[in-house]
């Protein structure tokens, strides 16, 4: 009797344990540096004139996130870029742009190269979220400026594209695609709950994501995320190469992230994304028509602290 009242006992206590919730949350500490490598693939196929199209384009990057105070609102930090690189494979042949090199020639990778353990201001929410990006721009703009056989016109179009990767928005949507994960309230394993993000990377997107805390081990919490994405404003032109183009895309991504059980910190996150649909450049006296470009991505992504 003594030996099934003392089961009975510990079944109950390990129920217990297991639906106890979790705060799953930012629980950064003050003074820490935290850091973040991430390595994206994406091939991009698109159709012009009839025929098939097809880049393949990496982007990699190590970023670190110091935390110089904590309040109410979540943590302000000094974030900084230890190293950045870029590459495109296409049919004509592959470049490759690298904060590492150093070749005065190459300009782009000379920006990249300036733009390194220059620290600007980003603050973030204990759920993730980027509320606020500060001094970004004062990365590049001394590097570009430097350029002196750069007409103004080549400056604003090196400006706008690298707006599109390391601008205030476009930083703020990629911090946010693998850190505004977080639940507003402590959750159990199986319970879900949805963020939504505004992804900004030459044009504005919108991403709804249905998360789920999926398991609970010693060392992490594994979040597992579904999203949906969609244009913005399809009916809004921006400017791509010099030329005014508007994109009506939508897609989807799945992310599978373990996060540290005592920080919140990232670990590693692999994300993969589809998207596909049309762009449009709008017509000009050379082609009065315009012209639509069916296009998809698939994106591959992995996020780690090491």
């Amino acid at each position: 009797m003594r030996t099934i009242f003392t089961l009975i006992l510990a079944s109950i206590i390990l129920t217990s344990c297991q639906s106890q919730s979790v705060d799953l949350s930012l629980k950064l500490d003050k003074g820490k540096e935290y850091k973040q490598i991430s390595v994206s693939k994406a091939t991009i196929t698109q159709e012009v004139n009839g025929q098939n199209v097809k880049m393949v384009m990496s982007i990699n990057g190590t970023m670190t996130f110091l935390v110089k105070e904590i309040n109410d609102k979540g943590y302000n930090m000094d974030t900084k870029f230890e190293k950045l690189s870029m590459s495109m494979q296409m049919s004509q042949g592959s470049i490759e742009f690298s904060s590492e090199k150093n070749d005065v020639n190459d300009i782009f990778s000379t920006i990249l190269g300036a733009m390194k353990n220059k620290p600007f201001e980003i603050t973030m929410s204990k759920s993730g979220k980027i509320t606020e990006v500060k001094n970004v721009e004062a990365l590049w703009e001394p590097a570009i400026n430097q350029f002196g056989q750069l007409s103004e016109m080549q400056k604003e179009q090196i400006k706008a594209q690298i707006m599109k990767a390391y601008g205030a928005d476009a930083i703020k949507g990629n911090i946010e695609m693998v850190s505004a994960i977080y639940p507003d309230k402590p959750v159990n394993k199986g319970d879900k709950w949805t963020i939504n993000t505004k992804l900004e990377s030459g044009m504005s997107a919108n991403m709804t994501t249905d998360y789920e805390f999926a398991d609970l081990t010693s060392d992490y919490a594994l979040i597992k995320g579904n999203s949906k994405i969609e244009t913005a404003d399809k009916d809004a032109y921006i400017k791509s190469n010099g030329k005014p183009m508007k994109y009506n895309l939508t897609g989807s991504m799945t992310s599978e992230i373990k996060v540290d059980k005592n920080t919140g910190w990232i670990i590693e996150a692999k994300i993969n994304q589809e998207i596909k649909g049309d762009a449009y450049i709008k017509g000009n006296p050379q082609m009065p028509n315009g012209m639509k470009i069916p296009m998809r991505v698939l994106n591959e992504m992995v996020i780690k602290n090491n």
